[in-house]
């Protein structure tokens, strides 16, 4: 039997009606482009419930926007989806790479497409959850036009990265291109490595490169929504999620992915959470190394979740719902209602 569609809509303070819409005719209206429903928000605000959630209703299939996600074996650490949770429904983009293989946002973008294409085939829903922004904004707005990788150049910069450290990479891309460096850390070793890479490919510099200005030109309408706690209530969060990951063996999980050559990948070895049990991995691990290493893990989840909100801030296609309001004064599920009646509706 086909699946149908049920969307709760308003029909006064009181009373809730919910209507049946052949999924089929929601996805292939005449003359609109396919709806995408995107979910992101800072770590630890509940986007895999409310995803799995939004998937039982309206028939979605998921598609992880979370740049450590891909890689197989890092799961306590990026929170990923359990395996029972995948079983309920189709899940894209996670466990798609050894930790060994790189990833890039290219990459990333060409597989969303393919993704989309089989969902759609299959009369089904994407639903694109995640917190990295980067991955999200080349979703909706094209790759960065930058060269393409060369794996030569890459492995050299990696080598010096591991034998120098940031720092001296960081500095000579002061100089390269002071432009772009002012906008990173040196913590950003993967960023350092790509700018770089990038100079030492095209002989220009990352900030002389366009950034895209406007949507790409896609046969997809996203409906983009940013869920969220208030700081004051978030940041307690982010430190039991942290708390809960080292119960469920997150140190052995890294201990196993060094044994696979974690530290070879630039980008997942200085993934949250990850970058900080290696160095404690490093240390003599002491009692006070430990109790280091956690307060280290929970500050830079803290932070991470700081520049989540910064990112998409700037994004205009963003939809905010703070969801402490919306429980305080509705039921949980009236998150729900309102992203499904935007889809619906929406225009």
């Amino acid at each position: 039997m086909k699946k149908r569609l049920y969307i709760r809509t308003y029909l006064n303070k009181e009373a809730l009606v919910k209507y049946p819409l052949p999924l089929k005719e929601k996805i292939s209206r005449e003359g609109k482009k396919k709806r995408v429903i995107v979910i992101a928000g800072p770590t630890a605000s509940g986007k895999t419930k409310l995803s799995l959630d939004l998937a039982g209703f309206i028939g979605g299939e998921i598609v992880s926007a979370d740049s450590a996600q891909i890689y197989r074996g890092m799961d306590i650490g990026t929170a990923k989806a359990t395996p029972a949770e995948r079983a309920l429904f189709a899940h894209h983009l996670i466990d798609v790479r050894d930790i060994d293989e790189p990833f890039n946002v290219a990459e990333f973008y060409n597989c969303c497409q393919e993704a989309f294409r089989d969902i759609i085939l299959r009369d089904n829903v994407p639903l694109v959850v995640g917190g990295s922004g980067f991955y999200i904004h080349t979703l909706l707005y094209g790759p960065p036009p930058a060269p393409p990788s060369e794996p030569d150049v890459r492995d050299l910069l990696d080598r010096q990265m591991r034998e120098m450290g940031p720092g001296v990479l960081f500095e000579r891309l002061q100089i390269l291109d002071p432009e772009y460096a002012a906008t990173i850390s040196e913590n950003d070793r993967h960023k350092i490595i790509r700018a770089l890479e990038i100079i030492a490919i095209s002989d220009r510099k990352v900030s002389d490169f366009p950034k895209p200005a406007k949507l790409m030109d896609q046969e997809y309408d996203f409906r983009c929504w940013f869920i969220y706690y208030p700081r004051e209530t978030l940041n307690p969060r982010i430190e039991d999620r942290c708390e809960e990951m080292l119960r469920q063996g997150f140190l052995e999980e890294v201990k196993a992915l060094d044994q696979k050559g974690i530290r070879l990948n630039s980008a997942a070895s200085q993934a949250i959470g990850y970058r900080q049990a290696l160095e404690y991995l490093d240390s003599p691990q002491t009692e006070a190394d430990y109790l280091a290493f956690v307060s280290d893990f929970k500050r830079a989840s803290r932070q991470y979740a700081k520049r989540q909100f910064t990112w998409f801030r700037k994004e205009p296609l963003f939809r905010w719902l703070n969801i402490e309001e919306h429980t305080r004064n509705h039921s949980r599920e009236h998150i729900q209602e309102l992203i499904l009646q935007d889809f619906e509706q929406g225009t």
